[in-house]
């Protein structure tokens, strides 16, 4: 554990010396006289040193307070520092006799405003995450979000850069991510497709069917076509707000256009050449939010544990399994974790246990993320699995720590 950060201002002679040479230059040149008495002069340079001694105070006390929480936490547990702002632990718990094996990165931008958390898509359908990892940079990376086994298409919301790679399933917890902060909501979507005399609703955005008769809208973040659907289903492309293709079979998406596809009897007032509007947005819409990474159930919610796995209709994950989990603690302290399972010397771990490890870790919300064979943790070129796996197991996506050059 490196040692605690010290507050101190420092005001040298030297220091001292220039600020009286440039009060003496900017007198001259303002034409105004030196007659300003030691009071007064003692005022100006105490004044100067508050003003350029302040914004480093600030940041001693916030590394002086991670430290000190870090020690609180981890004991003599040895905290691997990354960079600044970044550290990893690894540590052993028994809950229940049972041994536990956890991997804790914890990543603290009031430290290091270098420090750039983004979700990251897989390099092909499914990727390594040490593949992600060394093709971006990444100090640290966990996987992200479920996703279809055959396809890699993620299952739930996902956005990068304000662009919505995938909607939500289920109106599943979600977190939201920008430059200062984050937010946490379970998160819907809302969209409607209209000509002259129609207007129809649009279910959701870059998903696979769940039921025949959803409206569904593909983009290019999407792929290529446009998803398989049963027969009686219709096919339509819009580009620029005009309908220019229709098939009852899946059709190309256009560079910055869209395909729709719905049953035919939801679609026939729509036709070839109409011109028409599409509106669609998430619900809540964080607007000074640029990556949203989702998962589910809640684990924390605003300091109190809050588990759901039956509104989010996660049951079938409730039992011991190895797990990924990120929050974030009041003062915005990024944590990620995975829980190892399945695997000699690590039996895995329920939801609620894993809630319990989140509150632990000081977390103010948190969410459940993919878990299973899919649980993996990057680390400066190290990777942990968290199944009994020798090797990691492809993913759709990570949620990614990089340093800024």
């Amino acid at each position: 554990m490196y040692a605690l950060a010290e507050r101190r201002i420092v005001c040298s002679e030297k220091m001292v010396l220039k600020l009286g040479f440039v009060l003496m230059v900017l007198a001259v040149f303002s034409g105004q006289s030196m007659t300003m008495n030691t009071f007064e002069a003692e005022s100006i340079l105490q004044q100067y040193i508050q003003e350029n001694t302040m914004y480093k105070e600030q940041e001693n006390n916030a590394l002086f307070l991670w430290e000190n929480s870090l020690v609180e936490k981890y004991g003599k547990n040895k905290v691997q520092k990354l960079d600044d702002g970044v550290v990893y632990v690894s540590l052993i718990k028994y809950i229940n006799s049972r041994r536990i094996k956890i991997n804790v990165a914890e990543i603290n931008r009031n430290i290091n405003e270098n420090i750039e958390i983004s979700p990251l898509m897989s390099v092909n359908k499914k990727s390594k995450i040490n593949n992600i990892a060394t093709q971006n940079n990444v100090l640290v990376a966990v996987n992200g979000t479920y996703f279809k086994q055959d396809t890699g298409k993620p299952l739930g919301t996902l956005v990068i850069n304000d662009k919505i790679i995938s909607g939500p399933i289920y109106e599943r917890v979600g977190m939201g991510i920008s430059d200062v902060g984050f937010k946490t909501s379970r998160i819907a979507f809302t969209g409607e497709l209209k000509n002259e005399t129609t207007t129809i609703k649009i279910d959701n955005i870059n998903q696979p069917r769940m039921m025949y008769s959803e409206v569904l809208l593909y983009n290019q973040n999407w792929g290529l076509k446009s998803a398989e659907t049963k027969k009686d289903s219709t096919h339509i492309v819009i580009l620029n707000n005009k309908i220019i293709a229709k098939s009852d079979y899946p059709l190309y998406i256009p560079d910055n256009g869209f395909v729709l596809s719905a049953p035919k009897t939801t679609l026939k007032g729509f036709k070839l050449g109409d011109k028409v509007t599409i509106n669609y947005n998430l619900n809540p819409n964080w607007e000074d939010t640029d990556h949203i990474i989702s998962g589910g159930p809640y684990l924390i919610k605003e300091g109190s544990i809050f588990v759901d796995p039956i509104s989010q209709k996660l049951t079938s994950i409730a039992g011991k399994n190895p797990r990924t989990a990120i929050g974030y603690t009041k003062d915005n302290v990024m944590i990620m974790v995975t829980v190892d399972g399945r695997k000699e010397g690590s039996t895995g771990v329920t939801l609620k246990e894993l809630a319990n490890i989140m509150k632990d870790l000081g977390c103010y919300e948190a969410i459940n993320l993919d878990g299973g064979s899919s649980t993996v943790m990057y680390v400066n070129g190290n990777v942990y699995t968290g199944s009994n796996l020798k090797n990691s197991t492809s993913i759709s996506n990570a949620l990614a720590v990089r340093v800024k050059a």
